[in-house]
């Protein structure tokens, strides 16, 4: 790796080909991951640091001190005075541009401050409690689980029907074969918003509105599962199965025993794809969901945003925790991705 990254064209000295090359990466990176950065730096940021102006990247929060007289603690400010010298006063009250300030040391002498004047002291503080508070105020579990639950069985359930259609397009020669196939491509032109309301009155009808299999089941046939399945499929030789039925095997052994363990690349690319579609879900999931027990967790990160209040610390934490999933999924399944999709194009 570290050769890998080290690699110059030039022998002696950097090229400038590779300057524009490593600034071209540098400058990849910071676009694609500095917004990330940014996120979990400010998941851990308190309420009021997240509204101070100009924003930092660091989770800086104003020092605050107990003074004798008053039940919280005062934020500091670096004031400065007559002589020019630079205190730490704590501010009591603020009317207006004027601020009354004390000395913690001395609060019996009150000074009166132009706010602009002023500058607050802040101290590099991680707010774990936005992450540990969540357990306790909302139904963080329940919200977890459901999306758990939800994208796991969609997705091993999506790879069962899209392998079993995959495997019957790719070795399976019947009468209308290619008709079929090209029909269920040519769902990909139509928009999911147009088959809301045929899915919704199916759903209702069957009497799965407010149900976690309400959410699962309208899309577990993908079309793009499909295409991509059987086009690896294809590159699989027919003599393996050919061989396989010389020797007795069933057609489900077949399917489950050669054909799946020879197309997980694809499979583990599929499972990926779903995993991401079904994590990431909202609209289908809105309206299908109505009781708060069965939301999921990006229908709990909308219930953060009131009319006049939102709760940013909270609703910073909780993205930050539904984007480890998909982080942990890719992380273990991201080598087969460049060998699944590549496989899939071969015929």
């Amino acid at each position: 790796m570290a050769n890998f990254l080290t690699r110059t064209r030039g022998r002696s000295r950097l090229h400038w080909t590779d300057w524009v090359s490593y600034g071209y990466l540098l400058l990849g990176l910071a676009v694609m991951f500095g917004p990330v950065l940014w996120l979990v730096m400010s998941s851990f940021k308190t309420e009021s640091a997240l509204s101070q102006f100009p924003p930092s990247f660091l989770p800086y929060s104003q020092k605050t001190a107990a003074v004798p007289g008053h039940d919280q603690p005062l934020p500091l400010y670096l004031v400065k005075d007559e002589q020019g010298r630079t205190r730490e006063l704590a501010q009591v009250r603020r009317i207006g541009i004027v601020a009354t300030m004390v000395d913690p040391q001395q609060p019996q002498t009150e000074v009166r401050v132009d706010i602009n004047s002023r500058k607050p002291v802040n101290e590099l503080r991680f707010a774990s409690g936005n992450y540990t508070e969540l357990f306790g105020k909302f139904a963080f579990g329940t919200y977890l689980w459901n999306s758990v639950f939800i994208t796991v069985v969609a997705t091993l359930v999506t790879l069962l029907i899209n392998s079993m259609a995959a495997f019957a397009l790719s070795k399976y020669r019947f009468t209308g074969q290619k008709t079929v196939f090209l029909l269920i491509i040519a769902t990909l032109m139509v928009p999911p918003t147009i088959i809301l309301v045929p899915a919704f009155l199916v759903i209702s009808s069957m009497g799965l509105l407010d149900n976690l299999w309400g959410v699962i089941l309208p899309a577990v046939a993908t079309p793009t599962g499909v295409f991509l399945l059987r086009q690896y499929m294809l590159t699989i030789p027919d003599e393996l199965i050919e061989a396989a039925r010389m020797d007795n095997a069933s057609e489900w052994r077949i399917y489950w025993k050669i054909v799946l363990p020879l197309a997980a690349p694809a499979m583990a690319v599929l499972a990926i794809f779903s995993f991401m579609w079904r994590w990431n879900d909202f609209l289908w999931p809105l309206i299908v969901l109505s009781k708060s027990e069965n939301f999921t967790l990006q229908l709990a990160l909308n219930a953060f945003q009131g009319e006049l209040n939102t709760q940013w610390h909270y609703l910073l934490a909780m993205t930050v925790i539904t984007l480890i999933p998909i982080s942990l999924v890719f992380t273990f399944l991201q080598k087969y991705i460049a060998t699944g999709i590549a496989s899939a194009g071969v015929k």
